[in-house]
């Protein structure tokens, strides 16, 4: 169970990815939406609140890599419960 739920917040992770490129970058002919990047921010939802600590010119960064700090929590969870 606790892989296939790895797996799905890998899958929502990149799809977040694929819509934040399509709308920044106006792919595939759509309009450029400063939001696209919204859902990007419930996955990786406790470390967007460190982001008032960190330089604006990191932000976008940090909020990009955040949802990457959950999957490595929900793997290293998932050896231990394997291990277990």
């Amino acid at each position: 169970m606790c892989k296939i739920l790895l797996w799905i917040l890998i899958a929502v992770y990149i799809a977040a990815l694929a819509l934040l490129a399509v709308g920044t970058f106006g792919l595939f002919g759509q309009e450029t939406d400063p939001l696209s990047g919204i859902f990007l921010v419930p996955l990786g939802m406790p470390w967007h609140f460190l982001s008032d600590y960190i330089p604006e010119s990191m932000r976008v960064y940090v909020g990009v890599l955040a949802p990457l700090i959950n999957i490595g929590i929900l793997s290293i969870i998932c050896r231990a419960l394997r291990r277990g």
